[in-house]
């Protein structure tokens, strides 16, 4: 395997760092999905940093850079998964809030509805922070492997699951 210094090839190393900042937050949000006890946020994010830029150099830019990022970023996660041979736990999106301070009801349905998503199988829970992420139909299938109409009628289902876990509440 060759070593990539700052010297050798800073176009490349610039350009990935350019890339990196701007979908920084996308990176964390799938692996805040996935994060758990087992997995925890940072090391799951080194890995998919890792794996970027091992691929980075083969990306031929046939799909949108956020495409490409989600798909690599999603995979590594679940693959930590299969070689971990865990299951996901639902962890809280924030910390216990101290009861001092006002409680923001946007917020909290957020944390509510991530916590629920948590509780998703891993193929629903990448769909449906895809479709979050306002990501088309289109763009979902792309990332997933699946086709338009299965992630619509996917889309549906999980739907239908997170309100049932709602009126479950």
């Amino acid at each position: 395997m060759r070593e990539r210094t700052t010297e050798a090839n800073p176009p490349i190393e610039q350009e990935f760092l350019s890339v990196i900042r701007e979908y920084e937050r996308v990176i964390y949000k799938v692996c805040y999905l996935y994060a758990n006890p087992n997995a925890p946020l940072n090391d799951l994010y080194q890995d998919v940093l890792l794996n970027l830029w091992k691929a980075y150099p083969k990306f031929r830019k046939e799909c949108k850079v956020s495409t490409w990022i989600y798909r690599i970023a999603l995979n590594t996660c679940i693959s930590f998964y299969r070689k971990e041979k865990n299951v996901p736990e639902i962890v809280s999106l924030t910390k216990d809030t101290d009861w001092t301070e006002a409680h923001d009801p946007i917020n909290e349905m957020l944390k509510q509805l991530y916590q629920m998503i948590n509780q998703l199988g891993q193929l629903d829970k990448s769909i449906i922070l895809l479709y979050l992420e306002d990501k088309s139909y289109e763009e979902i299938a792309e990332i997933t492997g699946l086709t338009v109409t299965n992630v619509a009628t996917k889309l549906s289902r999980i739907k239908d699951k997170l309100k049932r876990m709602k009126k479950e509440e």
